[in-house]
């Protein structure tokens, strides 16, 4: 049985609309860059490579080089969409979550905006608390549910772990529910919140991995149709170059379904995992058994301890642990 209630979800998402577009935007976009990266360099490589005689060398050449460019620049660039997009979207969301009223068109990016900031002065960190608590999990995840430790089958290998990597796809969502949780909290010390909450998750763990499992198949299930849906269209457009490059097209139609999904199926995972959290930790408190598990198993969960140390008085952990009512089903 799942802990989410799709209805609510779908009316959620539908009440961010302009987080939805921006999203949209800036994924596709992102698509865009890299079919005019690819394109262009492979049509300069070609006519390069033809004086040398190899055009096709030439076109694979250029446009794998487009390809990098854009990948380095996105890389460069991905704390700040976390920071202007995905915290901004989340943090609507709680507070629809919550019941409380949020302004609509882009007075609700504006508004998403100043949430965001209340908690964040900077990206930077944000990107690094973010990165601290996605390093615990993972740890985590790796050691205590793993498949391959649970069926110790002979000859199962590579399908124990193929499990056990669609197990940790299906888990990596739960860094923003964290940050969920962060932004719901008035308690001003974001890495005390992020300390308890990570301790809660882990007290639950395995009620998360079942709803976590029957996300990922949703999730890619729908990545794939986009995937066969994408893929003449993108096609089309490299030829327009005249660059017909079999790998760098599949390439291309695999980043558009990427984009795709984080641009509208990983909203309704992340909220669908708020639902999971909420319910499954409601009434609790972090156990300091937990607490030292985690510190003897992460030394990033020990640096989050510390800074929240540093920062100033920690959460109590009540107040972490007690989410908000849910609002009544809209959708």
């Amino acid at each position: 049985m799942i802990d989410f209630r799709t209805g609510q979800i779908l009316g959620l998402l539908a009440r961010t609309t302009p987080f939805l577009l921006l999203r949209l935007v800036v994924y596709i976009g992102i698509t865009l860059a890299y079919i005019l990266a690819v394109g262009v360099g492979g049509g300069l490589g070609a006519l390069f490579g033809k004086i040398g005689g190899s055009g096709a060398g030439g076109g694979a050449f250029g446009g794998l080089l487009g390809f990098g460019i854009v990948s380095g620049l996105l890389w460069w660039a991905r704390e700040y969409l976390l920071y202007l997009v995905k915290a901004g979207h989340i943090a609507v969301l709680v507070e629809l979550m919550d019941g409380k009223p949020v302004p609509g068109g882009k007075g609700q990016i504006d508004y998403a905006s100043g949430i965001v900031k209340q908690h964040f002065t900077t990206s930077s960190m944000l990107f690094g608390l973010n990165q601290l608590i996605r390093g615990i999990l993972k740890a985590f995840n790796r050691l205590t549910l793993s498949i391959a430790s649970m069926l110790p089958i002979p000859g199962l290998d590579a399908v124990v772990k193929l499990i056990d990597a669609i197990i940790n796809t299906g888990l990596s969502h739960l860094d923003q529910v964290i940050l969920a949780q962060i932004l719901r909290a008035r308690d001003g010390n974001p890495w005390a919140v992020a300390r308890d909450c990570t301790v809660l998750y882990a007290q639950n763990a395995k009620g998360a991995l079942k709803n976590a499992v029957f996300l990922t198949f949703l999730v890619w299930g729908l990545t794939l149709l986009i995937l066969f849906l994408v893929a003449a269209p993108i096609a089309t457009a490299v030829g327009l170059f005249h660059v017909h490059a079999g790998f760098v097209t599949f390439l291309l139609a695999v980043i558009a379904a990427l984009s795709l999904k984080a641009a509208l199926i990983d909203p309704f995972a992340t909220v669908a995992l708020i639902q999971v959290y909420d319910k499954i930790t409601q009434g609790q408190t972090p156990n300091p058994q937990w607490s030292a598990k985690l510190e003897s198993m992460s030394a990033k969960f020990r640096e989050l301890t510390q800074k929240a140390r540093e920062f100033g008085a920690p959460a109590t952990p009540a107040d972490a642990a007690l989410p908000p009512p849910v609002a009544p089903d809209r959708g």
